[in-house]
């Protein structure tokens, strides 16, 4: 096909992919932003369509420059894929759902997560499409596919790798609240008391046999100096239970606003968010899409972002990396600040998605940057999934979503460095420029 027909079908593939894997976000925009039926289904269509747009490019420039090479045709066109996903992660702050690396945390290719993480994973996919489609042209053109079987047989070997250990033996014994309140429901002024009633009712109890317990994000309606007559005798008694407690809850300052985690009782600490929702925490290209976010009457926060030098949470002697919501899909975000902590924390609102896919998919990447790094997770969210994950990114427990619950387990802190946590994306990065760069030039 010509570079025109090559763009218009990644394009078509690219929105395609979008529409069915983020459908999600017409849940969140019309089921609780209480945007009409038409404007909510058009929104969703020019975003699905507008990044679907960026494969339809890429396609172009694999059909106008690399194709036509042997190397170019199997290798370049994986490593464009890969460049095309980084890049998604932070155009316009980034949207880095939907990689094909996350549909096989639990094949033999997991294995090469800790080492080069889930974009390494998409390289390999990639490759493998490629080099089936060469086979099928011509049938001499077997070494691709036999590269792609070695480092499957690889990463079935690295998954039998050990990159980090246990610091200690004796496990904490955490509890994550999920009180299953609804997005459209949380807000309202008249269920504040409600919700900080119901949220104290089922954690005090907690308090007497688990050294922490954790609330997801947002867990209360209000902002944190509002509260400090509720919070401050919760805090007391965890103190004297021996016992912390850790909340997301919105924080004024001056001039900011800023989502935030909190540790209280036997912990102290706290963490703003860094890696901000676009449209749904900020606008990006405020003063271009502002009108039109107007005109839909979208109701939208302004949240200010945290610093990027932000220490861990510390909760029972240990030191904690948090995330909030959407930071735990960022790979080499998760990978930096959980280099130098004993377990891997992530609080979530995922109310916003309602019974559809996104859930799932939220956990799916959490669990991987579990694997990536070799670090336990805690999970706890509003309305599910509420989970513990291991180090090899398995959940070892979890709760039912979309009920009322506490999850009750045991994590182990951990301690090492997979080659991930040190280097992150970087290597596969530069060797997918590489490749592009060798297939251009042969190319030439």
């Amino acid at each position: 096909c010509t570079p025109k027909q090559a763009f218009r079908r990644g394009w078509s593939f690219g929105s395609g992919l979008f529409l069915a894997g983020a459908s999600w976000i017409y849940v969140s925009i019309h089921d609780y932003g209480f945007v009409p039926v038409l404007p909510a289904a058009l929104l969703t269509t020019v975003f699905c369509v507008g990044i679907g747009s960026l494969q339809g490019l890429l396609s172009y420039g694999y059909v106008r420059w690399l194709r036509d090479g042997r190397a170019g045709a199997t290798l370049g066109f994986a490593a464009l894929w890969v460049l095309g996903e980084w890049l998604r992660s932070w155009l316009l702050t980034g949207f880095p759902w939907l990689y094909l690396g996350y549909a096989h945390l639990h094949t033999p290719l997991a294995g090469w997560a800790p080492v080069t993480g889930v974009l390494s994973i998409g390289f390999i996919v990639a490759l493998t499409g490629a080099a089936l489609a060469a086979l099928v042209r011509d049938r001499r053109q077997w070494p691709p596919l036999a590269a792609v079987l070695a480092l499957a047989l690889l990463g079935q070997s690295l998954l039998q790798q050990h990159w980090t250990e246990r610091s200690s033996d004796t496990p904490l014994r955490v509890a994550a609240v999920q009180i299953n309140i609804s997005q459209d429901q949380k807000w309202r002024p008249e269920n504040l008391k409600p919700t900080l009633i119901r949220y104290r009712e089922m954690t005090l109890p907690l308090f007497e046999d688990h050294q922490l317990v954790i609330w997801p994000e947002a867990a209360i309606p209000a902002f944190f100096h509002q509260v400090g007559d509720y919070l401050g005798p919760l805090a007391s008694r965890a103190e004297d239970s021996g016992s912390s407690l850790i909340t997301g809850v919105p924080y004024w300052t001056p001039g900011h606003i800023y989502n935030s985690a909190v540790a209280m009782g036997n912990g102290d600490g706290s963490y703003f968010k860094q890696r901000l929702v676009p449209f749904g925490e900020y606008v990006p290209l405020e003063n271009s899409l502002g009108k039109l976010i107007r005109i839909f009457e979208l109701p939208l926060s302004s949240f200010s972002a945290g610093g990027p030098d932000q220490g861990p949470l510390r909760a029972g002697g240990l030191r904690l990396a948090p995330f909030i919501c959407y930071e735990i899909v960022y790979p080499d975000l998760v990978a930096r600040h959980g280099r130098d902590a004993d377990v891997l924390l992530t609080l979530s609102n995922d109310a916003w998605f309602g019974r559809s896919l996104g859930p799932a998919q939220h956990m799916q990447m959490a669990q991987m940057r579990a694997l990536e790094t070799g670090r336990q997770l805690i999970r706890a969210t509003g309305t599910g999934i509420t989970a513990l994950v291991d180090e090899r990114g398995r959940i070892t427990a979890s709760i039912p979503s979309h009920q009322p619950g506490v999850l009750s387990g045991e994590i182990y802190p951990f301690r090492g460095y997979t080659p991930f946590s040190r280097a992150g994306s970087l290597p596969i990065l530069l060797l997918c420029a590489l490749l592009c760069a060798l297939a251009l030039r042969r190319r030439a």
